[in-house]
């Protein structure tokens, strides 16, 4: 049996870190040896996260006792990662960021975006785009790979058919309106623990420039994408809804072929659209707790416009469940290890 792979967690009280410690114990070719919280370490993980109890005994360090591993995670807020990643990178030959510090290509854009200087621009190029159905062949070569944007993630799903068929029109911008939950505001324990329905409802909100605008731009190649994001009374899940006028004679059959010529063979988007199903669109609270994003479309051929929809968990296909998609075609192991979850009905 070939050995499991050594894995360390660095910031693992958020969400995201729960996420992904939570899909690497069942994982079957990875071994989490270490997980870090600077305001918890000594304590027990499933004091952070009680959904793990029973499953594991492993309790938290601080970052200065992370030894050397095969593979090194990083769950840390924005900015923190960039500012250390000579010393990461030090101490692990392959590493996964799940922070927004290597998502953009140019260090000029990361600035416009996240409004201060990049602390690490010369890394910025070493980092592949960690969103498998964008560039899968670039993964599987990898030794440093970002994380994904979550909204990016519902946003890009659900417009990279129409772009990479050519379907949309090059001169009318693209509008997604994103509906989101509160986890997307992190874990702050003074309020969650008590109102996780309130969690970050704040800085979920944004009506107009959103920062994973950058990335979904750099994944479609336009530089006309408008993206709205609201959150409402859900906890996990996030839903795009994007607005794309196509290009004139584009029939729904010419739609159709994008869909399932993007995503026939993708092992976690499904196709959702169907006129005697329960849920006829895709439906955030479907795919929560797992890594498949469920995608749709409507198309009205009198006005052109074509309604393209992406529902995602965002805690799992929009950070940790992709890092762990990506992370198995790093190590070339079956991609769909240790994602076998469904998700559940009814919820």
């Amino acid at each position: 049996m070939t050995a499991r792979a050594k894995a360390a967690i660095v910031g693992g009280s958020g969400y995201t870190g729960g996420e992904l410690f939570r899909l690497l114990l069942d994982h079957p070719g990875v071994e989490v040896a270490q997980i870090t919280s600077e305001s918890s370490a000594g304590k027990f993980v499933r004091a952070t996260h009680p959904n793990l109890r029973g499953r594991t005994d492993l309790k938290f360090v601080t970052a200065a006792e992370v030894e050397a591993c095969d593979l090194l995670f990083l769950a840390l807020p924005h900015g923190e990662a960039s500012r250390r990643i000579e010393h990461w990178s030090g101490l692990a030959p392959k590493i996964i960021d799940l922070s927004a510090d290597f998502r953009l290509r140019d260090a000029a854009t990361y600035e416009r975006w996240y409004g201060k200087p990049h602390a690490a621009p010369d890394w910025l190029e070493r980092f592949v785009y960690g969103l498998p159905e964008a560039d899968r062949d670039a993964l599987r070569n990898a030794t440093h790979v970002s994380g994904v944007g979550c909204n990016a993630t519902a946003s890009n799903l659900a417009l990279l058919p129409l772009v990479r068929a050519d379907l949309a029109d090059p001169d009318r911008a693209i509008v997604v309106d994103l509906k989101v939950g509160s986890s997307e505001g992190g874990n702050k324990p003074s309020l969650a623990s008590h109102h996780p329905e309130r969690s970050g409802a704040v800085r979920a909100f944004s009506p107009t420039g959103h920062r994973h605008t950058a990335e979904v731009e750099a994944v479609l190649g336009r530089g006309d994408i408008h993206l709205s994001v609201t959150s409402i009374e859900m906890v996990r899940g996030a839903v795009a809804t994007a607005h794309v006028f196509l290009r004139d004679g584009v029939t729904e059959k010419d739609v159709w072929a994008a869909y399932r010529g993007t995503y026939g063979d993708e092992p976690f988007v499904r196709i959702v659209k169907d006129r005697a199903s329960l849920y006829r669109y895709p439906e955030p609270k479907i795919v929560a707790g797992s890594n498949y994003a469920d995608v749709g479309f409507e198309y009205d051929a009198e006005t052109k416009r074509c309604v393209s929809l992406c529902a995602i968990d965002n805690l799992v296909k929009g950070a940790a469940g992709t890092a762990v998609q990506g992370m198995n075609l790093m190590l070339g192991h079956d991609e769909i290890a240790g994602l076998g979850f469904p998700g559940l009905h009814p919820v």
